[in-house]
């Protein structure tokens, strides 16, 4: 499953060191523990499994075939059956009703006692998706009804053991008036379908459609959808010669915006082909898109539902970024029918083993379709402004947590993100020919089970022949490490001596002190790859030979170091000279690096490192050194109530040449044609983001952060200014619009020369602004001129608004893009425009795109959203609060906001924790928002 893209994206027992403390978990709502996984008492072996679209609701009957779990230890141990909001019509085992003495019903179980070790149990209830609003299970969107599963959405449905350690073949049968609901679809492949008499005389004719999925899966993967909709059609031919028919469905009307999706399934189909040897098993696969969607896809075996925002595509309504994420989540579904359906999790504690190893995957699927150094920077950026942040704050967990209150709260960017960085260092170890070799035995020994964490390391270690054993510690241990290096060189033994420690992840505010005391011992080092060079005086790679290697042998000039211990130190030979460190390249550990480096020495990385990444995090260090600095300046100056903060900024701060000088040059060798890496000018040139600089600040000033990070851009825009409008006016389309990497990195170079032009001269960047949206053919021209024309406000940007709008009204994701420029506009009126716009016909609070897009669009506008008054955090508690009545997922992904209001000054600080105990205080919340702000109150 894919989670929802943010517009920026726990508590254990008996806890590793470095891990969470225990938390004390919302009141009524149980604290699930890793080390009480028992197995199930009993597995159901298939479904039989009916449902009726009915008027009054739907009538949902189930037979399972139950069998007693040969690995439980309690023999008569009696079944229990999870269900939610499920009215109970009959039970039955083995044909015969069951009589009142042999089960317990409540609102969420149903006990059956005095099973023999094998059974049929049949039961019939009805549900309403029509009133679900928290669309987990089965619900109503526009065009029919859809389901939504993972983790615990099944039990909305019937009556089952929702675990995804239970799997069972489902064969489904599924009953509706033709007219209303034409479209009847379900996991696996078609096996009958067919007219069926109206359920009343002279009723709507009916029809029916059986549908038998050849593979057992746990409920989680279970899927339906019954709707009006529209459908392209293909076929796949595998490497073994097999046809394989595909299906996208989509709202009616929307055909044309489903081609790119279907090219890109095609595209994974074929890479996990060549890449891992991997083959679609079923006969047909599916997508279906739908508007009313809580995370971002879902992996449902042969039936994948997306939300229509990884789907729709069409030039003049998508940007690049919508192309490219449409690429990636495809595929990262299309994958899980492997890593995460084939083989899945045993319980929901191991829910990275399936989405930290699929997101590795799509990442590199990525990497081979796109441009590999850009797609890697862009990961970099997303883990440092979603996952470092939450390894730092109350949410801070395990990539496998030991405990939880809400599952639903734990899909984050750690367990996605960082369980994806650690696949990746199994692979930078390992190297491709063993990862591969490893994957091949994972899949071996272990297709069609619910496995752990554990097991896919075992396949690891085993295929390669290297002990993984030290490097299971990522799995257990909570925060980011510290990783400190210093170098020394010896001109007379000509050797460099580099000296790598590793220390624990910095304390949590808030956190026990138990733990935080914990966490300092540090007792067992992890293991961490460490890929380097060391650049010459000249900026050229040096050969790396460690002491005591074959003098005669060819050096490398990149290595990676295994450091194992608390620190380590490594002794190249044969440097003459003292060089420039160029550590973790390609970002080879999710660590935060403390290395010593001059401005001259940064400034030689980024003209001249072999690595891309480095290249790009040479300047992303300078930039941040700057920006903090003179923030800490603004900061320290006495407030001046006639006088801004911007203001102040001007006659407070002076910007070195040097790095204007640095950028000049990534721009010259695009206009002289030296580079022909626009894609990569624009990352360089991209100053981090206010949220990411926020994580290297002792007290967050947002003000001052906000006013020397635009300060560093009005001075480049100003520096910079005839190459900026050379560029611009060079990069402008002459042809037809096409989502390949090339164009799209044109695109994005073109756009930050003109948010940088518009950052020197407000007026003449508005003025090139709004000519570029009204001659844009696309939506990646026309939405960048947008986005900067709501920022700088005036009569520009309210015509460009009301002709977005006009233009876009029937579009819904088009609207969601309306709605996040404004929620995102760093002018002082923005909170009022929010609110103004809740009240907008086209807003929704029952829309998750919706919410994403105004509220957690503002929540991470960090200049608006922390304002010192407060507003923006009473705000956003207040509409989390509207929305957990609605939507509790939904609403406890808007908590998470307040992730990091410990960071702040003391009176912001009053504010945001006034905000959250309004939230904590109010009579019945739910167990998801309830945990949220439990954690964050600490």
């Amino acid at each position: 499953m894919t989670t929802p893209t943010t517009t920026t994206a726990t508590t254990t027992a008996t806890a590793p060191a470095g891990a969470a403390s225990p938390q004390t978990p919302p009141a009524s709502a149980p604290l699930i523990r890793l080390c009480d996984y028992a197995p199930p008492a009993f597995l159901v072996d298939r479904v039989d499994l009916e449902i009726d679209f009915a008027e009054q609701g739907a009538i949902v009957s189930a037979t399972l075939a139950l069998r007693r779990n040969p690995q439980s230890s309690d023999t008569s141990a009696p079944l229990l059956l999870d269900g939610a909001e499920l009215e109970t019509l009959s039970l039955a085992l083995d044909g015969v009703e069951l009589p009142p003495a042999r089960h317990r019903l409540t609102a969420d179980s149903l006990t059956i006692t005095d099973l023999p070790d094998a059974c049929t149990l049949t039961t019939r209830v009805r549900i309403q998706p029509d009133s679900n609003t928290h669309l987990s299970g089965l619900y109503r969107s526009a065009d029919g009804y859809f389901t939504q599963c993972e983790a615990q959405g099944f039990r909305r449905i019937t009556w089952f053991p929702d675990r995804p350690d239970v799997m069972a073949r489902f064969t489904v049968t599924l009953h509706a008036e033709r007219e209303r609901l034409p479209v009847l679809l379900a996991n696996g492949n078609p096996v009958g379908s067919g007219d069926e008499a109206p359920a009343m005389p002279g009723g709507a004719a009916r029809h029916w459609a059986r549908w038998q999925d050849p593979f057992p899966k746990p409920s989680y993967l279970f899927a339906v959808v019954a709707a009006r909709l529209d459908v392209l059609r293909d076929e796949f031919l595998t490497a073994s010669g097999r046809r394989v028919q595909l299906a996208i469905y989509v709202e009616p009307g929307k055909l044309d915006q489903c081609g790119h999706a279907m090219a890109a399934l095609k595209q994974a189909m074929r890479w996990d082909e060549q890449r891992f040897g991997l083959e679609c098993d079923l006969d047909h696969y599916m997508i279906v898109a739908v508007g009313d969607f809580n995370m971002g896809a879902m992996e449902n075996k042969g039936l994948n539902i997306f939300n229509t925002k990884y789907v729709l595509a069409r030039p003049d309504l998508a940007t690049d970024h919508d192309y490219e994420g449409i690429d990636r989540v495809v595929a990262h579904e299309y994958f899980h029918n492997w890593t995460g359906n084939r083989v899945t999790c045993r319980d929901w504690f191991q829910l990275s083993l399936k989405e930290g190893l699929t997101v590795f995957r799509d990442q590199e699927f990525g990497a081979d379709v796109h441009q590999p150094s850009v797609a890697r920077i862009r990961e970099v950026r997303t883990l440092r402004a979603a996952q470092f942040p939450e390894d730092a704050g109350p949410m801070r967990h395990p990539v496998r947590p030991s405990a939880y209150v809400e599952i639903n709260n734990f899909y984050t960017a750690t367990v996605y993100e960082k369980g994806a960085e650690v696949v990746r260092m199994i692979h930078t170890l390992l190297g491709e020919d063993a990862f591969r070799a490893g994957m091949d035995l994972y899949f071996a020994r272990h297709d069609g089970q619910a496995v752990t964490c554990e097991d896919f390391v075992s396949a690891m270690a085993d295929a390669s022949n290297v002990d993984l054993a030290q490097f299971m510690r990522w799995y257990e241990r909570a925060g980011t490490p510290r990783l400190v290096a210093r170098g020394q060189h010896d001109p007379v033994t000509q050797r460099y001596t580099l000296t790598l420690t590793q220390l624990p992840p910095a304390p949590v505010a808030g956190e026990a002190e138990s733990s935080t005391a914990a966490a300092a011992d540090a007792p067992t080092p992890l293991h961490i790859p460490v890929t380097l060079g060391l650049l010459g005086a000249d900026g050229a790679d040096l050969p790396l030979r460690l002491a005591g290697e074959d003098a005669g042998a060819s050096a490398p000039t990149t290595r990676t170091l295994s450091l194992t211990a608390t620190t380590q130190k490594f002794v190249f030979e044969g440097i003459t000279a003292t060089p420039a460190p160029s550590l973790l390249r390609n970002f080879s550990a999710p660590v935060r690096l403390d290395l010593p480096a001059s401005d001259d020495e940064l400034a030689l990385r980024m003209a001249h490192d072999s690595d891309a990444f480095n290249r790009w995090e040479a300047g992303q260090q300078l930039a941040s050194r700057l920006i903090l600095g003179a923030a800490a300046r603004l900061s320290a100056l006495p407030a001046n109530a006639d006088e801004s903060v911007a203001a102040r900024e001007v006659a407070a701060n002076e910007w070195p040449e040097s790095f204007a000088n640095a950028a000049a040059r990534i721009l010259d060798a695009v206009i002289d044609g030296t580079s022909a890496d626009p894609a990569f000018a624009a990352e360089a040139l991209a100053l981090p983001s206010e949220a990411t600089l926020a994580e290297e600040m002792t007290v967050v000033d947002p003000d001052a952060l906000f006013a020397a990070r635009m300060g560093l851009r009005r001075f480049l825009g100003t520096r910079l200014s005839e190459r900026l409008h050379t560029l611009y006016d060079a990069l402008a389309p002459s042809g037809s619009y096409l989502p390949t990497s090339a164009d799209a990195g044109r695109r994005a170079l073109r756009h930050l020369c003109l948010d940088l032009i518009a950052a020197a001269d407000a007026e003449a960047g508005c003025a090139l602004a709004a000519r570029q949206f009204a001659a844009a053919d696309n939506m990646s021209d026309q939405y960048a001129a947008l986005v900067l024309l709501a920022h700088h406000g005036g009569a520009a940007a309210e015509q460009a608004l009301a002709d977005f709008h006009a233009r876009w009204r029937h579009e819904a994701l088009a609207l969601d893009k309306w709605l996040l420029a404004q929620a995102t506009s760093r002018r002082p009126d923005t909170l009022a425009v929010v609110r103004r716009l809740l009240a907008h016909a086209d807003f929704d609070l029952r829309n998750p795109n919706k919410v994403y897009a105004l509220l957690r669009g503002f929540g991470a506008n960090h200049v608006r959203f922390h304002a010192a008054d407060g507003a923006g955090y009473r705000f956003l508690a207040e509409q989390t609060l509207a929305l957990d009545a609605i939507n509790p997922q939904v609403a406890a992904r808007l908590a998470r906001c307040f992730d990091r209001w410990r960071r702040f000054d003391a009176g912001r600080q009053a504010q945001a924790r006034a905000a959250l105990e309004r939230l904590a205080a109010h009579a019945g919340l739910s167990r998801d928002v309830a945990e949220i702000v439990s954690r964050a109150l600490g």
